[in-house]
């Protein structure tokens, strides 16, 4: 904890499931724009996060010398005032808990988050101490959007209101207000100064602004005996202060401790859960993650039925499947869930539905959702999405040259960077697989005869072209055909072609494009987006802005293929694969100590050490291997 270079490179991540949270450093220092103690979204300006209460910094005076525990970087890589020095222990097991150890006195913080509630609460006990102790507490106040930075300005609100043990105060206009407020009465010292030049290195490595004003209004002061606890509130609402500790109790007992590795990644899944009143929806990641069409259908099965919460997969597929509805049905795109629009949601929502199918049960899979698989199906077959095309030869065809149409959406100047276009490997593997869960889904149905038989010619159809057309003399797919051109890059959709459920390639087949997949993608952190031996490999996200875009899928690994390399080992090797697979996990069990604690980051460089890089915390990466966790304690039951 006291050597910067390894302890500012781990994180700590804690939401309430309904957009909110908190994120810094184990060390609690900010090293990213949108760390913050208190982060929420505002309604009223839109669906983004903003930075509300940015830290708390606590000091410990004992004869009327301060000890400082905050720490920040100022101008020129300056840190103050080096409270992690103090840290003797560290713990995260059930809720984020530091040990400081200052001469004689030994204090405690644990700090936990409200389900469903702006707010914050953390605990200060006084576990040692041979004389007086009193505490003082600065908040470092932003009230910034969360990609944003705040400067030194003269249109903030300094007026601070007095509240029922504690303050409140609103900085701009149209923020809600910010109820600071203890378990027991302080004295609170109005004290105001802006702390300028803080830096984020995180933001600095980017290669993007990363410098700013906070404004810290004063402090708060309050005696502290030995073995007593203070509790600490920060929430836009008003607190009572008695119902601190009850509140703090009760979180905790809802807590699952991160004792194992799945456990860990329970807990990541369950943090990406958001629930807007009536409506919930699964988050793409933190800290600047958006609900996201895509990622919603590809992360829900894993993060929802590989940890027994069949529950919240009912409800965020009701959410999203009625703004998938509504599209179908009306064009209308949905102002919460992006990228509803594009050609492969319908293929990927079916697939999400197969999960269930598998997980729960068939007939459970057909009462619920064989009226939206079959709307999807005709809906597809009927040409009535305005980029998705079946044609003659019954594979689908979209148009992607001017506007990234598949997950490896990355665009630079307004075009993507690869112009995968015309029939993409994985949408048509994806259609393949609709449909013959459709087939499956409707067997049985009378009503669905006539639809379920046309189905059956469709995937009849599609078979053999899909195999002319991607399959190559060296035994791997192409990425996608468009019109003479065969892209020979080799990447990992090939992977999601040959772990679906239903594949146009036989077992042989699968087992070519196994190999390649095997000897050219695989790392211990997922599959490569690019080939080493392939033309424009990038395997480090590092640098601008516009050269982290370049290599995003141009080497770097995800971890979120490896449900289906998985999948794909299983068909082609049986229960021989089963202890293959287990120890290409160790790979990920190691990552769980490392980045964001007990979580799984965006991506990992494609070569050694395989660092952890982008968003630290990622829905598809976290569901991927859930669900590959989930299938190996299947098959070894």
């Amino acid at each position: 904890m006291i050597n910067l270079e390894q302890s500012l490179t781990k994180e700590m991540l804690r939401t309430n499931q309904a957009g909110a949270y908190h994120c810094t450093s184990v060390v609690d220092c900010n090293t990213r724009k949108q760390h913050g103690l208190l982060v929420i979204p505002i309604p009223e300006f839109d669906n983004r996060n903003y930075v509300m209460l940015s830290s708390l910094d606590e000091t410990v005076i004992q004869h009327g010398a301060p000890f400082n525990l905050g720490l920040h970087r100022y101008k020129g890589g300056v840190y103050n005032p080096n409270g992690h020095k103090y840290i003797r222990e560290f713990d995260c097991e059930s809720i984020p808990r530091t040990t400081y150890r200052v001469g004689g006195v030994i204090l405690t913080k644990e700090k936990i988050f409200i389900s469903h509630e702006n707010r914050i609460l953390i605990r200060y006990t006084l576990v040692e101490a041979h004389s007086p102790t009193t505490l003082q507490f600065r908040p470092f106040l932003a009230f910034r959007e969360a990609n944003d930075l705040v400067k030194i300005n003269n249109q903030l609100n300094s007026e601070c209101i007095g509240v029922n043990n504690g303050i409140a105060c609103c900085l701009y206009p149209g923020f809600p207000s910010l109820y600071m407020q203890f378990s027991r009465k302080p004295e609170w010292v109005y004290d105001p100064h802006w702390y300028n030049d803080i830096e984020y290195i995180k933001d600095l490595e980017r290669g993007i602004p990363y410098t700013e004003d906070l404004w810290v209004p004063g402090y708060f002061s309050i005696p502290i005996k030995k073995g007593e606890s203070i509790i600490f509130s920060a929430g836009i609402t008003e607190a009572s202060p008695r119902s601190l500790n009850k509140m703090y109790e009760g979180e905790i007992a809802s807590r699952t401790a991160r004792t194992s590795f799945f456990n860990c990644l329970k807990n990541s899944a369950k943090q990406l859960y958001l629930k807007d009143g009536e409506n919930e929806y699964m988050l793409s990641g933190y800290p600047w993650g958006t609900v996201l069409a895509r990622n919603t259908f590809m992360s829900l099965p894993g993060n929802t039925l590989a940890i027994d919460h069949k529950g919240d997969f009912e409800a965020i597929m009701h959410t999203a499947a009625r703004a998938l509805t509504r599209f179908m049905d009306s064009g209308e795109i949905d102002k919460r869930i992006h990228g509803i629009d594009l050609p492969d949601i319908p293929l990927w929502a079916i697939w999400s539905i197969q999960q269930y199918a598998k997980s729960v049960s068939m007939d459970e899979a057909r009462e619920k959702y064989m009226e939206l698989v079959t709307h999807i199906l005709d809906y597809i077959i009927d040409g009535g999405h305005p980029n998705l095309a079946v044609d003659a030869n019954g594979l689908v065809s979209s148009l992607g040259e001017t506007s990234p149409v598949s997950w490896m959406n990355s665009s630079l100047h307004g075009r993507p960077v690869i112009p995968r276009s015309g029939y993409l490997v994985e949408f048509n593997a994806l259609w393949y697989n609709a449909l013959m869960q459709g087939i499956s889904m409707a067997e049985g149905n009378n009503t669905l005869d006539q639809r379920r038989q046309r189905w059956i010619e469709y995937a009849e159809k599609m078979k053999q072209p899909f195999i002319d057309m991607f399959l190559n003399g060296y035994g791997y797919l192409y990425d996608y055909v468009n019109g003479s051109y065969a892209d020979p890059s080799v990447r990992p959709n090939m992977a999601i072609a040959i772990g679906l459920d239903y594949s146009p390639l036989d077992r042989r087949q699968r087992k070519g494009v196994l190999d390649v997949v095997t000897r050219e993608l695989l790392t211990p952190k997922g599959l490569r987006t690019l080939s080493p031996k392939s033309y424009g490999y990038r395997p480090f996200y590092l640098g601008s802005p516009e050269e982290r875009e370049l290599a995003l899928h141009q080497g770097p690994a995800r971890p979120w293929l490896i449900s289906f390399y998985a999948d794909a080992y299983i068909r082609v090797f049986g229960m021989s694969g089963v202890s293959y697979i287990d120890r290409m996990l160790i790979g990920f069990e190691d990552e769980m100590s490392q980045g964001c604690i007990g979580s799984l980051s965006q991506l990992y460089d494609g070569n050694p050490p395989f660092g952890g890089r982008g968003a630290i915390s990622h829905a598809t990466n976290i569901a991927g291997v859930l669900r590959t966790l989930r299938m190996l304690k299947k098959l070894n039951m």
